[in-house]
């Protein structure tokens, strides 16, 4: 049996990994965080540098409960150990992590979309196999990565991490200080390329590097029904990778046959989706009703299955996984004369995710004269592309039969405007002022998706329309429930 009760660090083995020296005692922590609010008793408090300097908040992180401080110059308040720097510090512990414990598998994913959900399914799987270790929220930048390995505990067997980007050549330095035996690739579109000047085909390149952590034997998961299919293999056979291929095309490795969005029989909620595997056919449900979940699902199974977690084991973690916050929770709302049920998708957006959000939507079926609406605040980061991209989405509106958009935004203004007038609902500056149109946005009956970028603050929208609700002040989840994350 794994020792549990075994400290997570001394202060020996911290200042070991990062060639710093003890002052003011040695101590043992049980965890490790940078930011002083989030500190629990027993942690170690990594004074990075930001728009503030960590080392001003050491003595607040020492008093709610902190057992050291990782520091470049001595702080009061309690013990530290003391670096050059504590961003490489972190790396290195995240290194020391990762080689004190060669029997963990590991995993890694990217994607423009369905990262965050997809690592998270995985690490649902991982759990019912064993003791594991998974990124925690969006943790998957320069700083997110090293902090997540260096809070994985030595014994467990399994861990998954999330690795983005908000810039060329970040993806592969993350994968290689991870050094995953499987990495996967949910797909690739048209997100974040005004940092790309070759747009999305350079957003496809940063993804595909995420394989260079692999090792010898590891495993790519990779879409086969993502245009850049041809890039992502030869990315991974270039590094000596084995491909597994997920998609809904002939030969693949995991191929989707079926999905079916919000069956009556399911009373309305989640999918149930039938699919081959390696060659057997399985029939599955999931809580999430969204189409893209069709393929999040086999990814999720391809990951789990390199990681030497069975495919029984896959499918029923699948079925028991909630959508995340934000990211399709689904709740009825009560208001005068009856309810309505909220999507909320407001965690992020991008033209893809807004495809597939309007296609799941369009397939929920509506009773007692209710509506489809959608609530839309601005895409971001499109660059020279976001007039185009945003006003492309009326095709894909209007061929999922929406009853009414609303839109907050000056770009969402651009849709809003392509519009027939007979889907037109507000368009306001920006997603407060729609916010606080809520009340007049739904009526009895309807279904209702909020969804746009984080940044341009489409949570607003969600959690006014959730506080119409007259029982509770919030409304009642019908299924599930940082660092700055990135892409």
């Amino acid at each position: 049996m794994p020792d549990t009760s075994a400290p997570l660090w001394t202060a020996q083995d911290v200042a070991l990994a990062v060639g710093g020296r003890i002052e003011g005692g040695v101590f043992d922590v049980s965890g490790l965080t940078y930011n002083s609010r989030e500190i629990v008793p027993g942690d170690l408090f990594v004074a990075l540098h930001g728009a503030r300097d960590g080392h001003d908040f050491a003595a607040s992180a020492f008093a709610a409960g902190a057992a050291g401080a990782l520091v470049e110059r001595p702080v009061e308040g309690g013990p530290c150990i003391v670096v050059p720097d504590t961003l490489k510090a972190l790396e290195a512990l995240g290194a020391a992590a990762r080689d004190r414990a060669p029997h963990i598998r590991r995993g890694a994913v990217t994607g423009s979309v369905g990262k965050t959900s997809v690592t998270q399914a995985i690490k649902a799987g991982l759990d019912l196999a064993g003791p594991a270790h998974a990124s925690i929220k969006s943790y998957n930048n320069h700083i997110g990565v090293p902090l997540t390995l260096s809070r994985m505990p030595a014994y467990v067997e399994r861990a998954v991490f999330e690795i983005g980007m908000n810039a060329p050549g970040e993806i592969a330095p993350l994968s290689k200080m991870v050094q995953p035996h499987a990495a996967c690739v949910t797909t690739v579109g048209p997100v974040h390329i005004e940092a790309f000047s070759d747009g999305e085909a350079g957003v496809a390149r940063e993804k595909a590097s995420i394989f260079q952590g692999l090792g010898p034997g590891g495993v790519a998961v990779i879409n086969g029904d993502n245009v850049w299919v041809d890039q992502m293999r030869e990315a991974a056979l270039h590094v000596g990778a084995r491909v597994a291929q997920f998609g809904s095309g002939p030969d693949q490795d995991a191929r989707l046959i079926d999905f079916q969005s919000s069956p009556e029989d399911m009373g309305g909620k989640g999918a149930r989706v039938t699919a081959e595997i390696w060659g057997r056919t399985h029939v599955f449900t999931l809580r999430q009703s969204g189409f893209h979940w069709g393929l999040n699902s086999l990814a999720v199974i391809l990951m789990l299955d390199a990681l030497d977690v069975p495919v029984e084991t896959a499918i029923q973690a699948l079925g028991e996984f909630e959508p995340l916050a934000g990211r399709g929770e689904t709740r009825q709302v009560r208001i005068p004369g009856g309810a309505f049920t909220l999507i909320d998708e407001s965690y992020n957006a991008n033209p893809l995710s807004m495809r597939a959000g309007f296609l799941s939507l369009g397939a929920r079926p509506i009773s007692g004269g209710g509506r489809r609406v959608v609530a839309l605040t601005d895409m971001l980061e499109l660059g020279d592309q976001s007039e185009q991209l945003h006003v492309g989405l009326r095709d894909a509106i209007e061929a999922a039969a929406l009853d009414v958009v609303h839109t907050a935004g000056p770009e969402m203004r651009r849709l809003h405007d392509a519009l027939p007038p007979s889907l037109r609902g507000f368009w306001t500056p920006t997603a407060a002022e729609l916010a606080e149109k809520a009340a007049d946005m739904v009526a009895p009956g309807d279904i209702v998706m909020v969804k746009g970028s984080n940044g341009s603050r489409a949570s607003a929208v969600a959690r006014a329309l959730a506080a119409l609700d007259q029982t509770t002040g919030e409304g009642i989840p019908s299924g599930g429930s940082t660092p700055r994350a990135t892409r």
